[in-house]
């Protein structure tokens, strides 16, 4: 079992940066992919980023490589997101997620509770 705790999130004006983290408990979190999504309101939960247990490959979705950036400490048992350049529409609850690495949903077999991210204009 894997418990996940995001964290990081706020109110922040266009053009800022936020970094959130996420903070898994167990001793498996090396052995896991783990996985960005957000979800605005009224909208789908969307793939945002992954990285794989060893730090070697990350991937994004199209429109959002370059401005967010994903990392990992396994000694630390925790996920970043670096997102800069932030936008109005970037505003969302977002979640991390451990699971295969992957933009489905499906191939994630833990979840965090989400932390609310507001980009003001």
């Amino acid at each position: 079992q894997v418990q996940l705790v995001e964290s990081g999130g706020g109110l922040v004006q266009a053009g800022g940066s936020l970094r959130l983290s996420c903070t898994a408990s167990g001793r498996t979190f090396s052995s896991n992919a783990m996985g960005w999504f957000r979800q605005a309101p009224g909208k789908e939960r969307e793939f945002v980023a992954a990285i794989n247990g060893n730090n070697e490959n990350t991937f994004y979705t199209k429109s959002l490589k370059g401005r967010f950036t994903v990392s990992r400490d396994n000694a630390k048992n925790t996920v970043y997101l670096q997102m800069n350049s932030l936008k109005p529409e970037d505003t969302a609850v977002y979640y991390c997620a451990a699971g295969k690495s992957s933009s489905y949903l499906g191939d994630y077999n833990y979840w965090g509770q989400g932390t609310q991210v507001t980009v003001s204009s």
